[in-house]
């Protein structure tokens, strides 16, 4: 694990699956236009993939794939959450859903920036595109 990140518990909704993470901060938070991600509505952050520890239930994850089959898309078999998937564009980090993370939430950022995932970078020469910002405004 990266030494220079704070250490944050991790658990799905049931938590049957626990795991930690190491994190630098929460400045690549992010969400997906994908086919895949669009649906799920999941905020994520990126992690290296040697520093994500399950505690327990990572036996209990189930694994969807779909069109390359290049992501790995990670969750809990008993309740359904979605923990965590080992991105396309670099195989080497993980997207963490963020409301797994004790103490976090996706309404934690007011800001969130939106990828271009319906036109991806490993299909496209353009590189990772923006597709927008998500925003939330707490009402008083």
């Amino acid at each position: 694990m990266n030494e220079e990140a704070k250490i944050h518990d991790a658990a799905c909704h049931c938590g049957r699956v626990r795991f930690r993470v190491r994190l630098a901060g929460f400045d690549t938070i992010r969400r997906c236009t994908c086919s895949y991600c669009r649906m799920r509505g999941a905020i994520a952050v990126s992690a290296q993939r040697d520093d994500v520890a399950f505690v327990a239930g990572e036996d209990n994850l189930s694994l969807y794939q779909f069109n390359t089959g290049t992501a790995k898309h990670y969750f809990c078999r008993t309740c359904g959450i979605y923990t965590h998937h080992q991105r396309r564009s670099n195989p080497k980090l993980f997207g963490i859903n963020v409301a797994c993370l004790e103490g976090h939430g996706p309404f934690d950022f007011p800001e969130v920036v939106v990828m271009d995932g319906v036109n991806h970078p490993s299909d496209t020469s353009s590189g990772p595109r923006v597709a927008g910002v998500l925003r939330f405004v707490a009402s008083e």
